[in-house]
């Protein structure tokens, strides 16, 4: 009779997975087949930036580097008399955007601000003017300010970062008890930790699906419409978060009787597989699916993931209950397999993040010279530190099992998941970065002229030299000094430049380092008025502050 009740529930439960996976065919099939493409740069106009023309054009062109989505309502051309130029919705072809504008329109100079969305999902923004006839004041844009809430930001990272420690907390224990689980052992535990996991995986991809709407469009954590939620829906990134909810539904019915118990070996086989399906949809939502080689990318990345979930997600069941629980014995059984698999899942994090890199960061100048650069450095080094610990812990293995006695293992794994905490953290970081390939390719151009100011925080003071001030393109010079007038090394520069006045939010300034406290960057500032310039120096891992300015610009 037993036997008889364990089997219909199986079937149940692979009829149960059968449904999540019909969600999943149907949030593919939804999807539309977006080109490859990440964070896009404006790389020409028609009419050019800062132009004089003859006559009124019928259109605007904007033709970016790679291609773009629309954010309802944030393209807009206001006249010089402040009005509304453009006329209609643009229309997007890959990477041109085609905006038609009223041809009889008076004389004088045109501001045309834009945002739209990449196809890894970021926004891009930025204004820029023309003039017909003769150049006159620029106009204010008066429409809604498109500018994403810092703390909308600030909860994309978390979400991100939750995310990634559901994956772990949710493949550890179902990867343990499914090969290495002693069976004396009580399985409450790590059953409570993995499905924590999972409703921390599902919780963060709720989260991105929601965020997603002010981060791309603009506005704070609420200021969300149906418009939005059906943009965010019908992009890569809202079907990929819609298959990982559906492969989380279907999995949910094949993890229970696994924590519970031992399963057959078909039921692995499809959760293996459910799983595998769910690592994708990672990638396919963020910069791998848009990178030079997409089916490269997302591939690696997949693998990139899967092996840190198995790496830390072992160690972290080795942490909280095997060294602890299990006897001498049984850990002589346990650690040699899973100092293999270690080694394994190291392997594969350390090629898969050097394909990464060499797809992302494209040469050496991008590596050193821009934000995700700098990270993936940070993250190069910390993983280094990894390696180390792992080495350790693999030779302490050894010993204990050639000696036949115990060994401190458990120090050295606590070592290993206190990085590779930090590790996720970067990682999180990492995919809401401009990739250092595209950070390098913003134009740029120069001119005479000056404007100079000294900022003090309490960590240094910053002269900042803006030439020529005026609108149009201009060169920004960053020096830092410590309190006592000494040149102050830099670890990391930010800036941003807006003219809130004008409606023009935030433009992030791509800054190249020339010496530890010098830093250069060119802006295109398309309208007068008193633009603020925000500016974030790292001084060290932890310490950062950041200074702002005002500059006339005429």
């Amino acid at each position: 009779m037993a036997g008889m009740t364990v089997a219909p529930r199986r079937w149940i439960a692979r009829l149960a997975a059968a449904a999540g996976l019909l969600v999943t065919v149907v949030a593919l099939l939804i999807a539309p087949a977006t080109p490859a493409s990440a964070h896009a740069v404006l790389s020409r106009t028609s009419p050019a930036a800062s132009a004089v023309v003859p006559s009124g054009p019928a259109e605007v062109v904007l033709t970016f580097s790679e291609s773009v989505r629309k954010v309802p309502g944030k393209i807009r051309v206001i006249a010089p008399d402040g009005s509304r130029a453009d006329r209609g919705e643009p229309s997007f072809d890959g990477g041109v955007v085609t905006i038609p504008v009223d041809p009889s329109g008076e004389r004088g100079t045109y501001l045309v601000s834009f945002r739209v969305i990449s196809a890894d999902s970021h926004p891009v923004s930025g204004a820029f003017t023309y003039s017909v006839g003769a150049p006159s004041a620029a106009p204010v844009d008066s429409g809604a300010d498109s500018r994403a809430d810092p703390v909308v930001g600030t909860a994309v990272k978390v979400a991100r970062f939750l995310g990634y420690a559901g994956l772990v907390l949710l493949v550890g224990p179902v990867l343990v008890l499914a090969a290495l689980w002693p069976r004396r052992l009580s399985r409450r535990g790590p059953a409570r930790l993995a499905w924590t996991g999972l409703g921390l995986v599902a919780v963060a991809t709720l989260a991105d699906l929601w965020l997603q709407v002010p981060y791309t469009a603009g506005g704070g954590l609420f200021e969300v419409t149906g418009e939005g939620f059906g943009s965010v829906f019908g992009s890569t990134f809202g079907a990929a978060h819609l298959v990982r909810l559906g492969l989380l539904a279907a999995s949910v019915f094949l993890l229970r009787p696994l924590l519970a118990g031992p399963v057959g070996r078909a039921d692995a086989i499809i959760l293996a597989v459910l799983g595998g399906a769910a690592l994708l949809t990672w990638p396919l939502a963020g910069h791998a699916a848009a990178s030079p080689a997409p089916a490269v990318s997302v591939v690696v990345d997949a693998v990139h993931l899967g092996s840190m979930a198995v790496w830390l997600g072992g160690l972290l069941m080795l942490a909280v209950f095997l060294l602890r629980q299990a006897d001498e014995r049984e850990l002589g059984a346990i650690l040699p397999i899973w100092s293999r698999w270690a080694a394994l899942a190291v392997s594969a994090l350390l090629l898969g993040g050097v394909v990464q890199a060499l797809i992302e960061v494209g040469n050496l100048d991008a590596l050193f010279s821009t934000t995700y650069g700098w990270l993936l450095l940070a993250k190069i080094g910390l993983f280094a530190v990894v390696i180390a610990v792992a080495a350790y812990s693999r030779q302490l293995v050894r010993r204990r099992t050639a000696a036949q006695r115990p060994v401190p293992v458990r120090r050295a794994v606590l070592a290993e998941l206190a990085v590779t905490v930090v590790v996720l953290g970067l990682s999180a970081t990492l995919v809401q970065t401009t990739p250092a390939r595209t950070a390098v390719a913003e134009p740029s151009g120069t001119q005479t002229g000056l404007f100079t100011a000294t900022l003090s925080s309490s960590l240094f003071t910053l002269q900042v030299e803006l030439d020529p001030a005026e609108r149009g393109n201009n060169s920004m010079h960053l020096y830092a000094y410590t309190k006592d007038n000494q040149p102050q090394k830099v670890e990391e520069w930010r800036a941003t430049a807006a003219l809130p006045s004008a409606g023009i939010e935030p433009i992030e300034v791509p800054l190249l380092p020339l010496t530890d406290n010098h830093s250069y960057g060119d802006i295109s500032m398309p309208s007068s008025g008193e633009w603020q310039l925000k500016i974030t120096v790292r001084t060290s891992d932890i310490d950062q502050a950041t200074v702002t300015a005002t500059v006339p610009i005429r």
